[in-house]
């Protein structure tokens, strides 16, 4: 009678959703996060990033362990690009509120010419002052741009003066414990920037 009792049709049924839910349960805690930006978990980039900051003082990824790093590429002349994403990136630090000072901001100038420490210690902060710039000389700069696989080229117009720089326009996220994580290309709303970011800064 017991056993008749307990394995009746309907505590089968019961007994068959509860082992549903706890599936689907199990699976869903065990998702990967569902990043906006193209997943780059696993990817491993080359040498580490060593640079010197626009306060003269020497970095590596290292420096930034516990907190997520946002790397970009780009230079201080730049007329749209460059001041749009910086501009995209201010704004995702302010929806993210306190969360933002686990966050870094890198600026790695591809035009070393132009871009010395003084120019950009003027450009970056003004954008928030926990962003730091990056440079280097043209062979640090130019062994970086082939590690991170980032192009740029001089562009100069005929009857002018000076040159701009053709240059990839994405983000590099890392998370805490300096791996690579996401890429965005360029034009990603500050709002799903700070989707990605907020993922991370949770793990």
């Amino acid at each position: 009678m017991f056993l008749r009792h307990c394995w009746g049709p309907r505590f089968i049924i019961r007994w068959l959703l509860s082992v549903i839910c706890v599936c689907l349960v199990a699976c869903h805690s065990n998702q990967a996060p569902r990043f906006i930006g193209t997943d780059l978990t696993g990817t491993v980039f080359g040498k580490p990033l060593s640079l010197t900051d626009h306060h003269g003082k020497r970095t590596t990824m290292q420096a930034f362990a516990g907190k997520v790093v946002v790397l970009f590429f780009g230079y201080t002349h730049c007329p749209d690009v460059c001041p749009t994403t910086m501009s995209d990136l201010k704004k995702t630090m302010q929806l993210l509120g306190e969360q933002a000072n686990h966050v870094q901001v890198l600026f790695v100038t591809v035009d070393p010419e132009r871009d010395t420490q003084q120019v950009l210690a003027q450009f970056v902060p003004g954008f928030d002052d926990r962003f730091l710039g990056l440079w280097g000389t043209p062979a640090e700069i130019a062994a970086t741009l082939s590690e991170y696989k980032v192009y740029a080229a001089k562009v100069t117009e005929p009857g002018k003066a000076g040159y701009n720089m053709d240059h990839s326009a994405g983000l590099y996220v890392f998370d805490k414990t300096g791996a690579p994580r996401i890429y965005m290309g360029y034009g990603e709303k500050p709002e799903n920037i700070a989707h990605d970011l907020k993922l991370l800064l949770s793990n």
